[in-house]
């Protein structure tokens, strides 16, 4: 149990599976308030913040499609109304839509995955700087991922790159609001056993990926969680802020 987290409201999206379900548990467990995003996975959903109740936690169901800026916006808006602040914010969604190669892409292909990456980090954030400023307060923590690093799979070049603006777009927010009490970091992590890769990377390229990890094994979200949790407290991390805490069995080394 992380003490300073007890109460703190935290919102996560893309929380119904993968990272973000596994983290919000992860908060859960902690006696943070945890608002539980979704877009089409409303019955996943639903689990989350079943087994959050469950364990003794706090948890509260939001729907959004946050590629768009409104509904993102919106969405954090919400959650501040319900609890009467928001403590901490985790941008999580994202995904890479499908593999295509350069020739493949269209400019309708282009707008999705930069919308669900990017768009949606964007106005996330600013919607809860707002709130942060006012409370003199504030928490933000972008995933990114290993391929902003070493470029991704092939066929995952626009995701990659979506996601290097993900890593350097918190530390400018981090230059921007550290005077202003919020912190702002990100996890980026490596190959972790999600729905993510079972839709999207055939067993020989997880091999392939495995292959190159020193640990010699794929990660699962759950081994995950534990960076958001120390960066969410200000007891555990209170002078660290534009940082990329990489989580990846050794895979990148930067």
């Amino acid at each position: 149990m992380i003490p300073d987290l007890k109460d703190k409201v935290v919102l996560v999206t893309g929380s119904s599976t993968g990272i973000g379900a596994a983290v919000a548990r992860g908060f859960g467990r902690n006696g943070a308030k945890v608002a539980v995003h979704y877009h089409s996975s409303r019955t996943e959903a639903e689990k989350v913040v079943a087994d959050i109740k469950l364990h003794g936690g706090t948890a509260a169901l939001f729907g959004a499609d946050v590629r768009s800026a409104q509904e993102i916006e919106n969405l954090v808006g919400a959650v501040s109304r319900y609890w009467g602040r928001l403590d901490v914010l985790v941008n999580n969604a994202g995904g890479l839509v499908k593999r295509l190669k350069l020739e493949e892409i269209t400019d309708e292909f282009y707008d999705e995955v930069l919308n669900l990456n990017v768009r949606s980090v964007v106005a996330a954030s600013r919607g809860a700087a707002r709130l942060f400023r006012a409370q003199g307060k504030g928490n933000i923590i972008n995933t990114t991922s290993v391929a902003a690093r070493n470029g991704g799979g092939i066929g995952a070049s626009l995701y990659a790159a979506s996601k290097a603006f993900v890593s350097t777009f918190t530390r400018n927010l981090a230059k921007e609001f550290a005077e202003q009490g919020i912190r702002v970091n990100a996890v980026a992590p490596g190959v972790i056993m999600t729905p993510f890769h079972e839709r999207f990377t055939s067993p020989e390229m997880l091999e392939g990926f495995r292959k190159t990890i020193p640990m010699a094994r794929i990660g699962t979200a759950d081994e995950c969680v534990g960076a958001y949790l120390f960066l969410a407290s200000d007891q555990l991390s209170g002078y660290v802020t534009g940082q990329v805490i990489e989580v990846n069995g050794g895979q990148l080394m930067p």
